[in-house]
């Protein structure tokens, strides 16, 4: 299955703040996504923390802090608690603006003529009909090719099969990559976990358009439950 790996973090000093986190000001795309990508593993981080103060007090994020007559409870350090719980909250704001900051700053790198885009709604796959525009999924080139599919993987729902080539990838097109390698795509989706991603690929010269849902959790490696290759055509 393929890997994701988390951009290494890099120091920048020009930053602005927003929520009790630094951002990064964007300057050159590529630095100032590895900077979102290390501020995010730093929110994370703290997020952990912060649950393990409620795990210990063996509370949750809606556990009552009041007895049955309305009191105080004195059995929990209440003080912590409700601190830990005001901070998660924090951070999960933090934690999904930069999550939105990485995906755009990622776009910039790898296809900075994508930025500001939005994915179209979610449905079924569907035939992509050639327009004759010069950006149309006829005209693009496949990047990679799916190698295997794993039984009930997001990649599976989705409908990729063994053999599909890949045209578009979320922003991700043939000009998104330099050398033989997949990297950007594996930073796309590591930050795209449970976000739909467009995905158009070529399968027996029909073109055709699928949703995927990258997700942890669903039974095996990764969070695509496929193994891709690249491809030269």
């Amino acid at each position: 299955m393929m890997k994701l790996h988390s951009l290494s973090p890099t120091h920048l000093s020009s930053r602005h703040t927003k929520m009790g986190f630094m951002l990064p000001s964007p300057t050159n795309p590529r630095e100032h996504a590895r900077t979102l990508m290390s501020q995010k593993e730093n929110i994370e981080a703290e997020l952990d923390a912060q649950f393990s103060i409620l795990k210990t007090n063996n509370i949750d994020m809606t556990t009552p802090l009041v007895d049955r007559e309305g009191f105080p409870r004195a059995d929990v350090d209440l003080y912590a608690i409700r601190h830990a719980r005001k901070r998660i909250n924090e951070l999960r704001n933090d934690y999904k603006a930069v999550m939105s900051e990485i995906e755009t700053a990622l776009q910039a790198v790898y296809d900075p003529s994508t930025v500001g885009s939005s994915p179209t709604p979610s449905g079924e796959p569907e035939v992509v009909q050639h327009t004759g525009s010069t950006d149309s999924a006829e005209s693009l080139l496949a990047f990679a090719r799916v190698d295997g599919v794993a039984p009930s993987s997001p990649a599976a729902e989705a409908g990729l099969r063994r053999e599909d080539l890949i045209l578009k990838f979320g922003s991700l097109a043939r000009s998104s990559f330099t050398a033989n390698s997949l990297q950007p795509l594996a930073d796309l989706v590591s930050v795209n976990e449970n976000r739909e991603l467009q995905v158009i690929i070529s399968r027996s010269e029909e073109i055709m358009s699928l949703r995927l849902i990258p997700r942890k959790g669903w039974g095996g490696r990764g969070m695509l439950g496929c193994h891709i290759v690249p491809h030269d055509p």
